[in-house]
């Protein structure tokens, strides 16, 4: 792997880095999720990378000036060398948290969770009863093992987010989806609006939202923002910031001003942009966002810097000129530019209409 700062292109103005990188480490999982954005299986790939390239993306990660390191799967506990790898990651100085589903998380993982340097775990629930959450996940027992995940992890003072996703089999439940957050002692609230990755369009795409299903959803958990103790965020949805901002929500319980901690706060969608997002899968390859699934390049061919810096595709997506059709026409283009990851999903098009917003179908915000 070449050194990330010693870039070709040198003479070029370089785009500033993005505020967090999430590292899928395996696509190894326990799980059988209908919605799997890593398209996970029960086996490990053989080309993932091995501890040794892992730790110099490290370097480069964390040369760079990353501030948050997310590290995802599949199920990242399932990957032999996690902890090792964790370790090494917080010792460089990153700020790492992890994305898991929750059922490999007892006391004893909690607790070496803490002790490698994790600094907050996000855990996987989808539904506000067993059944749903089971069903979605494909395993009985999965919604039982996520909230002793999570008790584990409030015991050992570890904090703990909840990861959610939205759908219509769980439009009903998302009320009581937030309320359980909250019981459960989480610190944060993350809702991801469900986008149209492979294996949703193979195996459920009926639970995609429609467009008016999405802005009740969104205007309701705006909403709800006003008297949640805790902040939440949706990914895949840069419209519900717009409503935070054009119905000036003022949360009863923090400051205000936390709400632009969100990354795509005023900004729009963070696929690949700078003081955004970036993905790095399990064998290297570097996508803009776990939602746009589009080849960058790989970090066994070239560093993540050059990746960043020269790619045509992350230049284009940078341009919001560029924006086609509706998006490029909105009020709201340059703070929101919609969900470039549902947009290719649905058209093949990374620069065409978001077809989940409400206001391209001539729609309001509110």
């Amino acid at each position: 792997m070449k050194d990330g700062m010693m870039n070709k292109d040198a003479h070029k103005i370089l785009t500033p880095p993005p505020h967090l990188i999430s590292y899928a480490v395996t696509r190894k999982c326990n799980l059988k999720c209908k919605h799997c954005y890593s398209d996970a299986t029960e086996e490990q790939a053989p080309d993932e990378l091995s501890t040794e390239e892992a730790k110099r993306l490290l370097d480069e990660v964390a040369n760079w000036g990353i501030k948050l390191l997310i590290f995802d799967g599949g199920e990242p506990l399932y990957r032999d060398d996690f902890f090792d790898i964790a370790e090494y990651a917080a010792q460089k100085g990153l700020r790492v948290v992890i994305g898991s589903n929750g059922t490999l998380i007892d006391t004893d993982v909690a607790k070496q969770l803490k002790t490698s340097g994790i600094m907050a775990v996000q855990i996987s629930i989808d539904g506000a009863e067993a059944q749903t959450h089971d069903l979605f996940r494909g395993e009985v027992g999965a919604f039982d093992k996520a909230l002793e995940g999570a008790k584990s992890c409030r015991e050992a003072g570890l904090p703990f987010q909840f990861g959610m996703t939205i759908r219509r089999g769980t439009l009903n439940e998302i009320p009581d989806m937030l309320k359980l957050a909250l019981d459960s002692g989480a610190i944060a609230a993350e809702f991801f609006d469900l986008v149209q990755v492979p294996r949703v369009k193979k195996d459920i795409p009926e639970e995609i939202l429609a467009p008016d299903e999405r802005k009740k959803v969104m205007v309701w958990l705006a909403e709800a923002q006003k008297d949640c103790p805790i902040i939440i965020r949706v990914p895949g949805c840069p419209m519900y910031t717009l409503i935070l901002q054009e119905k000036n929500i003022q949360p009863k319980h923090f400051p205000a001003n936390l709400l632009k901690r969100i990354p795509y706060y005023g900004r729009g969608c963070a696929a690949g942009m700078s003081n955004g997002y970036l993905t790095i899968l399990p064998n290297g390859d570097v996508i803009p966002c776990m939602l746009l699934q589009t080849k960058l390049g790989n970090v066994r061919e070239e560093s993540i810097t050059q990746i960043w810096n020269n790619s045509q595709i992350l230049s284009k997506l940078r341009d919001r000129n560029l924006l086609e059709g509706e998006c490029g026409r909105c009020t709201y283009r340059d703070k929101c530019a919609g969900c470039r990851g549902r947009a290719y999903e649905e058209t093949g098009n990374i620069m065409a209409t978001d077809p989940g917003c409400w206001i391209n179908i001539g729609g309001k915000l509110l």
